[in-house]
């Protein structure tokens, strides 16, 4: 049979199906040749190559009517081979769309994916004539009904709402109130069962582990293992088929839509600084084949080599101007198309990357604060990579969140009894506004946490000193060693009474320290109830209950503990300021916004190394519009000590104390102070808020 094709159109980037044909758009600014290959519905037969007939520009593109839905595709793209030039291109590859957003089939890790034969003496230098179009997924001809461009987002911007970090998988598999079918998939992350939990917690957002489509690397395959967490996309369009339920690719934006009818924003955490491609010794699946030239930083001088600032074989080029438009298509697609309410950026210092180093001005963050499409969702930076000048953390402009993993080491330290950590503590309890009070930025910039999937969970840090990374396959030399950590004197699991008690104690004074830290919040799912990963402070690699949450282990008396800190944080808005705190004195009531006290009503001596008890009072910032003045008060008392100490409280006025958080009980319960002076419990963190008389 003739495939008639036409010259099509160059505006719009990947396979379109236009009602009675599809266009085909695929960028290749070095390319000779650039050839369609359509394939049976089964994926296994090639059944004709066309070459893309037109070039306008840097865009091969054409029109075959009557080409619908549901067609398999890829390219095969001609061009020089010449490595030492940076230049890979080899036709006998087949080469997914950039732009597809559904995967057909999976990889298989077959030497033919290879653009050099494997064990030839020239290495990546070598050319592979071995066609790998039987081990690789074709690319799809979408249903426009699939991805209509008219979701909505809640479209809450950054206020400082409730951040809880999930595996779409993970959070999933053992659940036993999930049904067993909607288990690990989009379905059943915004299950009946997974709603009620989270709303029961307070979550105002769910930042999801990348669910962008991807590949597992050879080396994992090798040890039987996978890529769990997904940082390592090649499809930055296309859903990861892994986690599909019952309505299929439909299924991510109906999870995004049930999240929303909750109140519950949806975060994606992105991966557009490096592709699964690897290294100069990586497979030809996509980009590589496509373009490598273009697509990636190539060494200055070397361009056989690629610059390697994500630590993951490569960099993209975001400076290129179609590497950019890609990475913002994708944006907006999984805005418009899906609702998505913000992004998290994976090693956001190198998206940010120009040629003399981090550029807050660059191109990448300038594109960003431009697009109308993108201005109100939320955007918060991994703001560090591995390469030189990488760590940038308070660098991001005042549209971006950033993750604080300062503050995140301040409360480990301190609640382990490290000397000078109290000062740190001080900074961090007010939003680190050190780094990040200038131009403009609000207290949220701030992402707060005590774990994240990255490390140790929560309750891992107070039993584990040592990380325990073995079943990785890398003799346990991967992950974190410096972990601030804790185990009580005993490394893992204990049945000793005094030590279990001690670790859930200093669990529930880390998670109030961060959520009664200025900023934004941030929990580790698991981390609510005492999630364990065994000691694996690096589960990238573990699709198994070491990394799935066991929620029948789960503690239900700190999830109701943790329910209580985040309805206290809603409740009281002086915990959650949009506006940095200095000590300013407020004209409504002649007080200063925020002060510190010693526990017997002394100012603080900051400069004693060994200071362990400290108190502060917060109130509405003094530079606040006066008619929106809070007269909200929270005193905060942090007693690291082994024994109780007498607290003196401010005088109330009219107004009562009320003694309102206790992470020294379990269960907690409001109790108003009838005098000035009451015990706070050894080793807590107690807060205490002034209302009017009667019961305000």
């Amino acid at each position: 049979m003739t495939i008639d094709i036409q010259s099509g159109r160059a505006n719009r980037l990947g396979a379109h199906f236009t009602g009675d044909g599809t266009n085909f758009a695929v960028f290749s600014e070095n390319a000779s040749k650039v050839t369609l290959c359509l394939f049976s519905a089964d994926g296994l037969r090639e059944e004709h190559r066309i070459a893309l007939p037109e070039r306008t520009g840097a865009v091969w593109h054409g029109y075959v009517p009557g080409l619908r839905p549901g067609t398999l595709y890829g390219y095969r793209v001609d061009g020089p081979h010449a490595p030492e030039r940076g230049h890979r291109f080899n036709p006998n590859k087949l080469l997914l769309d950039p732009y597809t957003r559904e995967f057909f089939g999976a990889f298989t890790g077959h030497g033919a994916t290879y653009g050099y034969q494997i064990g030839a003496p020239e290495g990546d230098m070598s050319f592979s004539t071995a066609d790998s179009a039987r081990h690789v997924p074709k690319s799809v001809v979408s249903d426009p009904g699939d991805f209509p461009m008219d979701a909505r987002t809640l479209a809450c911007g950054h206020d400082g709402g409730l951040i809880y970090e999930a595996h779409v998988k993970g959070a999933t598999m053992l659940h036993p109130e999930v049904p067993e079918k909607q288990r690990g998939t989009y379905d059943g992350f915004a299950s009946d069962a997974m709603l009620e939990h989270l709303t029961r917690l307070g979550v105002d957002a769910v930042e999801i582990l990348p669910v962008q489509a991807l590949k597992s690397e050879a080396m994992l395959r090798d040890k039987g293992l996978v890529n769990y967490w997904g940082y390592n996309t090649i499809g930055f369009f296309a859903p990861e088929p892994r986690y599909f339920g019952p309505k299929g690719v439909r299924g991510f934006r109906a999870m995004v839509e049930r999240f929303h009818a909750a109140g519950i924003e949806v975060i994606l955490d992105v991966v557009y600084n490096h592709s699964a491609e690897g290294d100069h010794m990586g497979p030809t699946l996509c980009f590589r084949g496509l373009d490598n030239a273009a697509y990636y930083r190539l060494l200055d001088g070397q361009p056989r080599y690629y610059v390697n600032d994500t630590g993951c074989g490569n960099t993209l080029d975001v400076s290129h101007p179609f590497v950019l438009r890609m990475i913002m298509d994708s944006l907006r697609f999984w805005v418009q198309a899906m609702g998505v309410d913000g992004f998290r950026f994976d090693l956001a210092t190198t998206l940010c990357r120009g040629w003399q180093g981090f550029e807050a001005g660059g191109t990448f963050l300038t594109a960003l604060r431009q697009d109308p499409v993108l201005a109100g969702v939320k955007m918060i930076a991994e703001p560090w990579d591995i390469g030189p000048g990488g760590y940038q953390l308070g660098n991001f402009p005042p549209n971006f969140a950033e993750w604080n993993d300062r503050s995140r080491d301040t409360v480990r330290r301190f609640w382990r009894g490290d000397g000078h950590s109290a000062q740190d503590l001080g900074s961090a309890l007010l939003g680190s506004a050190s780094l990040f009070d200038k131009q403009g930025r609000r207290a949220w910039s701030s992402v707060n946490f005590v774990a994240a999937h990255d490390g140790f969970t929560l309750a891992d840090a107070t039993a584990y000193i040592e990380r325990h990374n073995e079943a990785n396959g890398e003799d346990n030399h991967d992950g974190h060693h410096a972990n601030h950590s804790d185990n009580f004197g005993v490394e893992g699991d204990t049945d000793l009474p005094l030590i279990v008690a001690g670790r859930k104690q200093r669990q529930r004074n880390m998670l109030a320290t961060v959520l009664l830290s200025q900023g934004t919040p941030m929990l580790l799912a698991g981390d609510e109830g005492g999630n364990s990963q065994g000691g694996n402070n690096n589960a990238y690699c573990q699709d198994n209950p070491t990394a799935w949450i066991e929620w029948d282990k789960l503690d239900d008396a700190q999830i109701a503990f943790t329910a209580a800190l985040i309805r206290f944080r809603k409740e009281h808005a002086a915990v959650r300021q949009n506006t940095f705190l200095h000590g300013a004195v407020r004209q409504v009531d002649g007080l200063k916004d925020v002060e510190w006290r010693a526990f017997d009503g002394s100012s603080l001596n900051w400069r004693d190394p060994g200071l362990s008890s400290l108190c502060l009072v917060l109130r509405g910032c003094a530079e606040s519009v006066p008619g929106n003045a809070s007269m909200d008060t929270v005193l905060i008392a942090f007693n690291r000590e082994a024994r109780s100490q007498v607290l003196v409280l401010p005088d109330p006025g009219t107004r009562t104390w009320v003694r309102k958080i206790d992470t020294a009980q379990a269960e907690q319960s409001a109790m108003a102070m009838d005098v000035r002076r009451t015990r706070v419990a050894a080793e807590s963190v107690t807060a205490f808020v002034l209302r009017e008389e009667p019961g305000e």
